[in-house]
């Protein structure tokens, strides 16, 4: 296994080690790469392991251990996935309803990395072995878009765009309840419930999250909203939508315990627009909504009108 050797000189003393690494030599992979390789003792300074946050000093000799890729003991599955744009260096995804996006220690079933395994001959690296190419995520009972990397690097500058808010993911959703107003902001921060860990909750401590809405269409009881996140928290918009007492219909965590169409919540990840990480080039992809969630709302049409 083949190890690298640096020597600090002048200009990088003071600087963080991650920071100086992810600059010099991984300067491919992730910033969380980086730290994972610290903490894991692949980099070592004076032959000691030492912390992320390391401040480079100019007696230092950074050490660094190739870290050997490890193979995918996962399955492909043949999952005929609904691939709405591939080159070499990404794809854009319309997930389903009702698949996983990738495998965890609580669920084994076949996932969207399974089906990706076996279409996409290559995805990036930077996420590891159960979560290759997977930039973002959205829920199980969610459809809708989601970008893909095929190479370390669009991985790494997409993993940036989202983190700086330049990804603009717009879903639709519908809630209970009419709205008065035709358009708002939901500025409330999310964190883990703290007595029901599967759940997202409003509290004080949480992370910043905003979410903004435009009412599409009304009905009796209900609301068809385009909603847009300019943060990416878990189960946002779920959240969101509940916290101001609209929740998504068929929403089983936060809305009404109330079985409404065959699968999930009805919200739907209908855009997606970024700069292509290799290109530079505006991208933007629509997806249209599940069968079932236009049925659902035909019929909320049909039931107005009569």
């Amino acid at each position: 296994m083949s190890k690298t050797t640096i020597k600090i000189d002048s200009e990088a003393v003071g600087q963080r080690l991650d920071q100086y690494l992810h600059t010099v030599f991984y300067t491919e992979k992730s910033r969380s790469y980086v730290q994972n390789a610290i903490k894991e003792g692949y980099v070592l300074v004076n032959n000691q392991k030492v912390k992320t946050g390391h401040t480079l000093k100019l007696t230092d000799l950074i050490e660094i251990e190739e870290i050997e890729a490890k193979k995918l003991d996962m399955k492909a599955v043949d999952m005929n996935l609904d691939v709405v744009y591939e080159d070499e260096d990404l794809l854009v995804v319309n997930k389903p309803q009702g698949m996983v996006v990738h495998p965890a220690s609580s669920y084994h079933e076949p996932t969207l990395v399974h089906g990706l395994l076996h279409q996409v001959e290559e995805l990036s690296s930077i996420n590891g072995i159960i979560r290759p190419g997977i930039v973002h995520r959205i829920d199980k009972d969610t459809s809708g878009l989601l970008v893909v990397a095929k190479s370390d690097k669009a991985h790494q500058i997409l993993s940036e765009d989202l983190k700086d808010h330049d990804i603009a993911r717009d879903y639709i959703a519908l809630v209970y309840g009419r709205f008065e107003e035709n358009e708002g902001t939901i500025n409330a921060p999310i964190m883990r419930h703290p007595k029901n860990r599967l759940k997202m909750a409003v509290l004080a401590d949480g992370k910043h999250a905003i979410t903004h809405f435009k009412v599409i269409e009304r009905f009796e009881k209900y609301t068809l909203l385009s909603c847009k996140l300019e943060t990416g928290r878990t189960h946002q918009i779920r959240v969101h939508l509940s916290y101001i007492h609209h929740p998504i219909v068929g929403d089983p965590i936060y809305g009404p315990r109330e079985v409404v169409g065959s699968t999930g919540q009805f919200l739907h990840a209908e855009k997606l627009s970024f700069v292509h990480p290799i290109k530079k080039e505006q991208m933007t992809f629509t997806a249209d909504m599940p069968q079932v969630f236009k049925d659902f709302l035909s019929k909320l049409r049909e039931d107005s009108v009569s």
